[in-house]
């Protein structure tokens, strides 16, 4: 099967050795995918729903490129530092899955590398039809 790399220019791409998503035949995983603007600036300090918003929309860039949709994510991970704010994040995740209705883990964890971030989101998919 062929794999495939989706980078979106994040300088430690290459420090670390990651890619935003990685595709293997039918199968994508969107890593740990954080609040932050195209400059790299967290967005929404302090707002886990706006934080959770850009996460989504950022992981729908990723399933985008490669190849896929809301529509074939299999599994959402949110991750929050306040589990508190888990309907928060529902509500967003929602919007981006209800149709799909994939399978959820939320957790919280004590921190972030970078400490302004209450959320981080994964999500998984399967491109489980022949339209992409």
């Amino acid at each position: 099967m062929q794999r495939s790399l989706v980078l979106n220019g994040n300088p430690m791409e290459d420090i670390v050795g990651f890619a935003r998503a990685v595709r293997v035949g039918p199968w994508i995983s969107v890593g740990g995918t954080a609040p932050v603007d195209a400059d790299g600036r967290t967005v929404g300090i302090g707002d886990a729903a706006a934080q959770a918003e850009r996460c989504f929309e950022i992981a729908g860039e990723a399933l985008a490129r490669a190849g896929a949709g809301w529509r074939h994510v299999v599994r959402t991970r949110l991750i929050l530092t306040d589990i508190e704010d888990w309907k928060a994040v529902v509500a967003v995740r929602a919007r981006f899955c209800r149709e799909a209705k994939p399978v959820d883990t939320i957790m919280a964890v004590s921190r972030f590398v970078n400490p302004d971030w209450l959320v981080e989101i994964e999500v998984d998919a399967v491109l489980h039809d022949a339209g992409g």
